[in-house]
C-alpha cells in the first residue's frame, strides 16, 4: 500500500540517529532519488488515520485475536523551536502539569499476541481561539474535545471489524459519557481508573436517592471488588483497589473500574496491565522511529512526517516478531552496525595507502 519513497522514507526514519532531512535521504541514496522529489513527497495531501489504516490493516488481520484490547491515550511530540501553528502550538501535558509546545496527537492501539499497532490517529489541530477567563488573553482551541476524537477512533476500530472486547483507558479519559458511550453505542465493555473523587452508590436505591460518596471514602480492601453505580452512568460498574510500590518507596492506590461485572481483582488488573503498552509505543515512535527529529516547515510535511514515523513504527513492530529483539535492541543492533563501517572508514582514511 506504499509506494517507493514512503517505503524508503520510513526505512530511513528507523535508520537515522540525528536529525532527518530529504537531502539526508537522498545522499545516503546517493543521489539516486533527489531531495526535490523527497520534498515533493512530503509536500503531497496529507496522509491521514484512514491511510494509515490501510497499511496496517493486513498486519493487524495476522496478529488480532479474541484477547486484543483497544487502548486509548494521547501524547504530545514536543516542538519548542518550531514556528507556532495550529498543529503545532500549546498543549496541557497532565504528566509534567504544565503547557508544552508540539504536535498532540490521539492514538487508538490495538495490543493483540504481544504485538502493539496504531490503528487509528488523530492529530489535534487548534484552529480556533477563546479568551481565557483568567487572563483575559487570547488562545488556541480545538474545534472539538479530546474527548470527543476518541470516541471516533473507538468508532473506527469497531468499523473496522477488529477484534476485542475491552476498551483500556487512562484516568482523563475515563469520563461517564465515554463509558456509556463504549457500553451502549459501541457494545465493548472498558477498564480505567477513576480518580479519588469520584462519585458512587452502592445500590441502585442509593443511586435513586442520590446518596453518593467518593470513591477514596470506601471501605475497600486490596484484592477485593465491588458493584458500585457511578454519577451519571445507568448501569453497575465493577470497582477494585490496586495497591502498589511507587518507584521512590511510596504507596500509590489505583481505583479501577469496569463495566463487565463478571470481571475479578485478578482479571481487571491483569486486562488493565496491558495498557502500559501505549506507553512504550509513544517511546518508541519518538526516540526510533524519528518522529521528533524532522525539521519540516509546513503544516503538510509535518503531518506526513508524522505517518511515515507511524509506518516505520509499524515496520519495527514486525521486525520485532521475526527478530525476536525489541525496538531498542533493534536500533542499538543498527548503530553498531553504522559505528563499525564509519570506524572501517576513518581507518581508510587514516591510512590511504594500506587501504
Amino acid at each position: 500500500m506504499t509506494d517507493l519513497i514512503e517505503d524508503l522514507y520510513s526505512d530511513y526514519l528507523i535508520c537515522s540517529f540525528g536529525a532527518v532531512t530529504a537531502t539526508g535521504l537522498s545522499t545516503v541514496l546517493d543521489g539516486a532519488i533527489s531531495h526535490d522529489k523527497i520534498t515533493r513527497k512530503l509536500s503531497e495531501p496529507a496522509q491521514t488515520s484512514k491511510s494509515h489504516w490501510l497499511k496496517v490493516k493486513p498486519f493487524v488481520r495476522q496478529i488480532e485475536s479474541d484477547d486484543g484490547v483497544l487502548i486509548i491515550d494521547d501524547s504530545i511530540d514536543e516542538k519548542p523551536y518550531t514556528d507556532e501553528s495550529p498543529l503545532i502550538c500549546w498543549h496541557y501535558d497532565h504528566s509534567k502539569d504544565r503547557s508544552i509546545k508540539g504536535i498532540n496527537f490521539i492514538s487508538a492501539l490495538y495490543h493483540s499476541q504481544g504485538v502493539s499497532l496504531p490503528v487509528g490517529v488523530h492529530l489535534v489541530v487548534k484552529s480556533d481561539y477563546e479568551t481565557d477567563t483568567k487572563t483575559g488573553k487570547r488562545k488556541r482551541k480545538a474545534l472539538f474535545s479530546k474527548n470527543h476524537y476518541a470516541r471516533h477512533l473507538i468508532t473506527q476500530a469497531v468499523q473496522n471489524k477488529i477484534r476485542f472486547r475491552y476498551v483500556l483507558m487512562d484516568i482523563w479519559f475515563g469520563s461517564a459519557e465515554n463509558i456509556k458511550f463504549i457500553r451502549h453505542e459501541q457494545d465493548k465493555h472498558c477498564i480505567t481508573p477513576l480518580k479519588g473523587n469520584r462519585k458512587v452508590a452502592l445500590s441502585l436505591e442509593d443511586k435513586k436517592q442520590r446518596k453518593y460518596q467518593r470513591v477514596e471514602t470506601l471501605l475497600l480492601e486490596e484484592n477485593q471488588t465491588r458493584e458500585i453505580w457511578l454519577e451519571g452512568i445507568d448501569f453497575p460498574l465493577v470497582l477494585a483497589k490496586q495497591v502498589f510500590t511507587n518507584e521512590d518507596g511510596s504507596i500509590g492506590i489505583l481505583y479501577l473500574v469496569s463495566s463487565d461485572t463478571e470481571l475479578n481483582y485478578e482479571r481487571i488488573t491483569s486486562i488493565y496491565q496491558k495498557r502500559w503498552n501505549i506507553e512504550c509505543y509513544h517511546k518508541s515512535l519518538k526516540q526510533n522511529a524519528s518522529l521528533a527529529k524532522s525539521p519540516t516547515q509546513t503544516r503538510t510535511s509535518q503531518t506526513n512526517h508524522f505517518f511515515y514515523s507511524l509506518y516505520a513504527y509499524v515496520k519495527l513492530e514486525s521486525l520485532k516478531i521475526t527478530t525476536q529483539l525489541n525496538h531498542f535492541a533493534l536500533k542499538q543492533r543498527l548503530y553498531i552496525k553504522a559505528v563499525q563501517q564509519a570506524f572501517t572508514e576513518l581507518q581508510k582514511l587514516q591510512n590511504p595507502v594500506a587501504a
